[in-house]
């Protein structure tokens, strides 16, 4: 088991998370104002339409110019909803007899009959923002930059959550070692995609949620464990998959012997924590799930073990690494990173800690076969295994060093990307 000193000292995460902060979102606004980027941007087969110069007329979610680096793509609908509701007259909605490619699109007030294309994003992190933009209303900003600052700030302080809760799960590991868990929190923040931790997605949200339902599960917490799990599940569809790794953990831990043993014992609490991600995902379903479910097929592409259109999009993924333009093959190469680093980090942690690694592999199989072959190297930040493993390897100076500086250059990139709204991911 690990030791004291395997710990990492709360003062020196909570500086790392500042100075990070700090940095990145300096650096998005330092950098993009440094230099434009040619549009549009080619790195997916569909992205030149939507990154030209007047891509974005009619959207004032995203064209506010408070914190308008922090804001791109789907922010617009997370912003939207925590102004005027699913509901919003002015978004988009979806005609009925729409289909994927062929959509029929209005504004919602103008065709109330129609499915706002809202319903496609989960309520946790909207109304969040909706509930922190209050009393920042005193600032005496417009709406829409309000709710972006909440939407930022909610993300940078879930960002510090999961940066604590994934040192403790390091420093909770078999042979673990000092300075092994202060590694785990930095590697978290140098991911290509870890700039979406301080941006209007859930990113941070649901990182800090996840992984601090994982740490106080394995500190048999199950109370808090539970309602941070099933709070994780309103911010993100694979909250629900949490199911698993508490389950685990509950059964190793003799939870089920116990109950056994006195059926009315506080071992209750354990197995309603256990159910309260599945629980969640239920009652969201009951509400959204018919809307959601038509919005991410017919509008987004994407469903859930989606596995003859999953195939066809990651063999066409393939083919523009091997022989794509230059920014599609760029692209395209850090989405089959992505997919690699976090499949190999699971397999490597699964005889260590079991629990999270599948945990994880659940978490890649269901992005691998939702029908789009993009997205990946965000979608594993979900996984502890990408920052557990690389903190275990991490003893050596060079793998530190080499991963510190090849994970900072890509993010740099995406980062930037980002800031003037071209795909990052």
């Amino acid at each position: 088991m690990s030791t004291p000193q395997a710990r990492a000292p709360l003062r020196w995460l909570v500086l790392l998370w500042l100075g990070w902060a700090v940095l990145i979102l300096g650096y998005q606004a330092v950098a993009a104002g440094r230099f434009e980027p040619q549009r549009p941007d080619r790195s997916t087969p569909w992205t030149a339409a939507e990154t030209r110069a007047d891509s974005h007329k009619g959207q004032p979610e995203i064209l506010d110019p408070f914190l308008n680096a922090q804001v791109a793509w789907d922010s617009e609908f997370y912003i939207s909803i925590a102004l005027h509701g699913y509901d919003d007259p002015q978004m988009r909605s979806l005609a009925p007899g729409s289909d994927l490619g062929a959509e029929t699109l209005g504004p919602h007030g103008a065709h109330p009959g129609w499915i706002s294309v809202n319903n496609a994003f989960f309520p946790a992190y909207p109304l969040a923002m909706r509930a922190l933009a209050w009393p920042l209303r005193l600032l005496g900003l417009t709406p829409v930059a309000t709710v972006t600052l909440a939407g930022v700030l909610i993300s940078l302080i879930g960002t510090l959550a999961a940066m604590i809760a994934i040192a403790d799960l390091a420093a909770s590991a078999a042979g673990a070692e000092p300075g092994e868990a202060i590694r785990a929190a930095a590697y978290l923040l140098l991911w290509p995609a870890s700039f979406f931790l301080a941006q209007v997605y859930t990113e941070g949200m649901f990182l800090g949620l996840s992984f601090a339902a994982l740490a106080l599960a394995r500190r048999k917490r199950w109370l808090w464990a539970g309602a941070l799990a099933a709070l994780a599940t309103f911010t993100r569809s694979t909250g629900a998959i949490l199911v698993l790794p508490l389950g685990w953990m509950w059964l190793a831990g003799g939870g089920l012997a116990r109950l056994r043993a006195r059926p009315w014992s506080v071992e209750l609490v354990g197995l309603a924590a256990v159910g309260a991600p599945a629980a969640a995902y239920l009652v969201w379903r009951s509400i959204f799930g018919a809307r959601f479910d038509f919005i991410e097929s017919h509008f987004f592409g994407r469903g859930l073990l989606w596995l003859s259109l999953s195939g066809s999009s990651w063999r066409d993924a393939i083919d523009l690494v091997t022989s794509g333009e230059p920014q599609a093959r760029a692209y395209y190469l850090v989405e089959v990173w992505g997919v690699a680093a976090g499949l190999a980090a699971s397999l490597l942690l699964i005889r260590r800690d079991p629990p999270l690694a599948i945990y994880g592999l659940a978490i890649l199989a269901i992005a691998l076969t939702s029908g789009a072959a993009q997205g990946m190297h965000r979608y594993v930040l979900s996984l502890p295994a990408l920052f557990l493993v690389p903190a275990r390897l991490g003893r050596q100076p060079v793998f530190d060093r080499l991963w510190t500086f090849g994970n900072t250059l890509a993010l740099a990139v995406f980062a930037l990307a980002f800031s003037w709204d071209f795909w990052a991911g």
